[in-house]
């Protein structure tokens, strides 16, 4: 039986501080959103622009997550990928975004969002040249 990858989902806290870090800093744009008022639940569904095939969900619960499990920090990471490594940091870093693994080999980064999801960032095509302040910034945190 053959699968087909649909999205991630990633459930908020606060669906606006959401919204500006993937949409504002990230650059993912809305391609849907849908809201239960009976459920009390928002779910909004983002994708890099012309990527819409496999959308990151963001799972919003009006009242709050009481009484969810609380296993959401098992999840590993989201990644995308990005055409220059070093102008996508320094813009997240310029908004307040902790990178916690600074792209000191022009290839990779970690940051993480509101909501403490580790989010990978890739250099598309070939590594960049190490470049300050990148290269000798320490890491931050965990990812």
């Amino acid at each position: 039986m053959p699968l087909t990858y649909l999205h991630t989902m990633v459930r908020v806290k606060d669906l606006d501080a959401a919204l500006h870090f993937y949409r504002d800093l990230l650059g993912l744009e809305e391609i849907r959103r849908y809201e239960s008022e009976k459920g009390r639940f928002t779910l909004l569904f983002l994708a890099p622009p012309g990527q819409h095939e496999a959308p990151l969900e963001l799972t919003y619960n009006w009242d709050g997550d009481e009484g969810l499990p609380s296993d959401s920090r098992h999840f590993g990471h989201l990644a995308y990928g990005v055409d220059d490594i070093y102008a996508t940091c320094q813009k997240l870093m310029d908004a307040g975004v902790t990178i916690n693994r600074p792209p000191r080999d022009g290839r990779m980064a970690f940051i993480r969002s509101p909501d403490n999801i580790s989010i990978e960032l890739l250099q598309n095509g070939e590594s960049l040249p190490p470049q300050e302040p990148w290269a000798s910034m320490a890491s931050t945190g965990h990812w």
